[in-house]
């Protein structure tokens, strides 16, 4: 998921802002400087976390942080693309946490124009289950709400079983279908039972590739919906199913499942 535009200077101007707008005092209009937070002052042992996008929002809720603002809006597919406001700035300034991941190289230096002394946090973003319940873990060991990440991962474990049976009992004549899957969406397929017989991606399928992997004889294709290229394996008579990988603004990761679970059932003919 390499994604390299970084507007630096933009960032050096929008810090020279922040400083205007502290000198002004906080301005209750704005709408990213919430919950009553000002900096300075205690947070009620409660951890503040500024995430980059929806996704490394869901693994601190996740983990049990429950004062999340999220920098980038959902509708931004290419997070470098997103140029931060003054009042995400500000946002920042007041966080104790600050989470990204490696494609968005933009985020330590959100945190430097802001003068934040934030920690910095780079999150493993992989809806692999095992994955998942591991960054949860790390997370609320920072945050100090281990309690709170482990009824999190008791739910979520009883809804992914049933959710991974319910995909099962769809399979075609009962046996597990042949995948090809983007290297992002892999947990997808796991999430079916499915057989994985190639990978691709990130970059576009080469000729060669496209010859390899449609000689598989999948019979569905598992593509990422923000990183698609469009038709993976044209001709190869394989269903393509777009997986899509950020939760929604309400910061929930299990809906990513149902979602994915309901793609899954459709495209091999289940309800």
């Amino acid at each position: 998921m390499a994604r390299t535009r970084v507007r630096i200077p933009s960032l050096l101007a929008l810090s020279a802002a922040l400083l205007l707008t502290a000198a002004c005092g906080n301005d209750a209009s704005d709408g990213a400087v919430k919950d009553g937070h000002d900096d300075g002052h205690p947070h009620d042992g409660k951890p503040v976390v500024v995430v980059t996008t929806t996704w490394e929002g869901a693994f601190a809720r996740a983990a049990g942080a429950e004062d999340v603002k999220v920098i980038v809006p959902q509708s931004v597919h290419h997070a470098p693309d997103y140029d931060p406001k003054p009042s995400d700035l500000a946002a920042v300034a007041r966080a104790d946490f600050v989470l990204y991941a490696p494609f968005e190289p933009y985020a330590a230096k959100i945190k430097e124009a802001a003068g934040s002394g934030a920690k910095l946090v780079e999150v493993n973003l992989d809806n692999d289950p095992g994955k998942v319940k591991a960054e949860v873990d790390r997370l609320a060991a920072l945050f100090g709400t281990a309690d709170a990440a482990t009824k999190w991962k008791s739910g979520f474990d009883t809804e992914y079983a049933q959710l991974n049976g319910e995909v099962r009992a769809a399979w075609p004549g009962g046996r597990s279908p042949a995948v090809v899957t983007q290297v992002f969406t892999a947990w997808s397929a796991k999430l079916a039972g499915a057989t994985v017989v190639g990978t691709y991606g990130p970059e576009a399928v080469t000729p060669a590739q496209l010859a390899g992997l449609s000689a598989k004889k999948p019979a569905l294709v598992l593509d990422n919906a923000h990183m698609s290229t469009g038709t993976v394996l044209p001709g190869s008579g394989a269903k393509q199913v777009g997986i899509v990988n950020y939760p929604g603004e309400d910061l929930d990761l299990l809906p990513v499942y149902r979602n994915a679970a309901a793609e899954l059932k459709k495209a091999m003919g289940g309800s």
